[in-house]
């Protein structure tokens, strides 16, 4: 394994927190090979900013596309996301990151998790945990299960990326790619400790409109990913413990409703909502920990380091 890996960064508008994203990767002790940042139409500062660094370090690439005008959570990431992936040649890598510009790394972030991947070949794609810092300067747990990757930094081991087909230009394409790479026999997971913990500069789901506008959505995207509705009820309620505290679970159970209200289209993989709501169903009777363990258990023989790729 040559352990060579490409970071790829939708952004827009950064410019208040990119530099502590920026200097950050800078100073890992294992640097990318390449990072392309895909200036999704800013009409901030964040060009000069960024092209400050890529005349200073020759792996940076930075690459302007065209401004659709506002920033597009979601969907737009995705496609910002793609149309840098598309620029590269992907098999020259052995792990692609989806990186966002508003978090500050630990030193040891990429190498720790090369490290995982490399003690652990059914590891699909893996992350440490996001911390946002209160007011009191305090951090606090952006609570994401171990059982998934983070989205704003989305480490994946190149087959397993491709296998999955990558990621589905609507909301939950971060929860959704997990969920078929544990289908496909690959584990996921995120870890909670210092080398890994890092701080969110920009609370999760709150960079369009508002955090609860983030939580609405969010509860849309969990319908269109084909949540159970007793599950994600159980989710919305977990969430009122934390900040916006109960409000933000009560715009994710109305984002969810809305959803259902209006027939929204969900995601057109039949096979794979049924096995998300199989394992959300099981994480209510057994917990998620054990309903995860029991699935990679099941999943293990289908999983195939060197299969296929899946059609776009």
């Amino acid at each position: 394994m040559t352990e060579r890996y490409v970071l790829i960064s939708p952004c827009r508008d950064e410019d208040a927190y990119m530099r502590r994203t920026l200097d950050s990767v800078v100073a890992q002790t294992r640097r990318p090979d390449l990072w392309v940042i895909v200036d999704d139409g800013s009409t901030d500062a964040t060009p000069q900013i960024l092209a400050d660094y890529a005349a200073r370090h020759d792996w940076i690439t930075v690459l302007r596309k065209p401004d659709r005008g506002a920033r597009a959570v979601g969907p737009g990431v995705v496609e910002a996301f793609y149309f840098g992936l598309d620029r590269i040649a992907l098999a020259e890598f052995d792990f692609l990151c989806k990186l966002d510009l508003d978090l500050d790394l630990p030193a040891e972030y990429f190498e720790t998790l090369i490290g995982r991947m490399a003690a652990d070949p059914r590891l699909g794609s893996a992350s440490g945990k996001p911390y946002m810092r209160a007011p009191s300067g305090r951090l606090i747990s952006e609570k994401c299960g171990d059982e998934m990757s983070v989205g704003m930094t989305k480490f994946y081991r190149r087959q397993c990326f491709e296998q999955i087909g990558g990621f589905v230009r609507e909301v939950m394409w971060d929860a959704i790619d997990c969920h078929k790479a544990r289908q496909l026999g690959w584990r996921v997971h995120s870890w909670d400790e210092p080398a890994l913990r890092f701080e969110h500069l920009r609370p999760m789901g709150s960079s369009q409109k508002g955090i609860l506008t983030g939580r609405a959505r969010h509860g849309h995207g969990q319908y269109y990913m084909g949540s159970d509705p007793l599950y994600f009820a159980a989710t919305c309620l977990f969430r009122m413990a934390h900040p916006p505290y109960v409000v933000g679970g009560l715009a994710s159970l109305w984002g969810y409703v809305a959803a259902w209200l209006k027939r929204v289209p969900q995601h057109g993989d039949a096979e794979l909502r049924a096995f998300i709501r199989a394992y959300q169903r099981r994480a209510l009777r057994q917990g998620k920990t054990r309903a995860v363990a029991t699935i990679e258990a099941e999943r293990a023989p289908l999983w195939r380091q060197d299969a296929p790729a899946a059609a776009p």
